[in-house]
């Protein structure tokens, strides 16, 4: 090969590898710049949360105050139950012994009586204020008696609630009124003033 034609040759390869040389510095560069993006710090790494600063209740607490809850609430339903069984007998201790036995009397008297007695004519019902009765639930039922003799009553009422099913039956009666004569006794529902019930003439009889 001449000397003439192998001067180009080195050119070509010289400029090839000044060429390789630069494409290096600058990948070199590149790598330093992405390094020093952070202030010289290595890339950060995934950690686990902090549980520790978690709040919340985890499944057992909340279990445990679920039960809590309920037990609380079952408390509450049954001492408004037994304050309405107690001011009911302290209401009914207002009344006549008398009447009472004549209540008791009466609910004898109802024991074998079918259908809905003889008597539902000379009976009607009519609401009696709460402010009277410490709060509960309570109806007058008014006895006449619509014959020409004496004659004794027995009243059976059932305080149904919003479905329709008696919840609760209580017995009143009146005896040896003469004709004409008119009784009212009262009764009285021993249930919590919530949910409201709402009572119904079942039975009255003539004995």
């Amino acid at each position: 090969m001449s000397t003439r034609s192998a001067r180009p040759e080195r050119r070509a390869r010289g400029a090839r590898a000044v060429a390789l040389a630069m494409a290096a510095a600058l990948a070199g560069a590149a790598l330093v710049s992405c390094g020093s993006d952070s202030g010289g710090d290595s890339p950060a790494t995934p950690t686990a949360p902090d549980t520790a600063s978690f709040s919340g209740n985890t499944p057992s607490a909340l279990e445990s105050k679920a039960a809590s809850a309920i037990a609380s609430a079952r408390a509450a339903s049954s001492a408004a139950a037994a304050s309405a069984s107690a001011a009911a007998s302290s209401f009914e201790a207002s009344v006549s012994a008398e009447v009472e036995r004549a209540n008791r009397a009466a609910k004898n008297a109802l024991k074998d009586v079918q259908g809905r007695g003889n008597a539902l004519s000379e009976v009607a019902m009519t609401g009696k204020a709460r402010a009277s009765t410490d709060g509960l639930l309570a109806v007058v039922v008014s006895i006449t008696n619509k014959t020409d003799h004496k004659a004794s009553y027995a009243v059976q009422v059932d305080f149904l609630d919003s479905a329709g099913k008696t919840v609760e039956t209580r017995y009143v009666g009146a005896e040896n009124l003469a004709p004409g004569e008119r009784a009212q006794p009262i009764a009285i529902s021993r249930k919590p003033p919530k949910p409201v019930l709402t009572p119904k003439l079942v039975k009255a009889q003539r004995y």
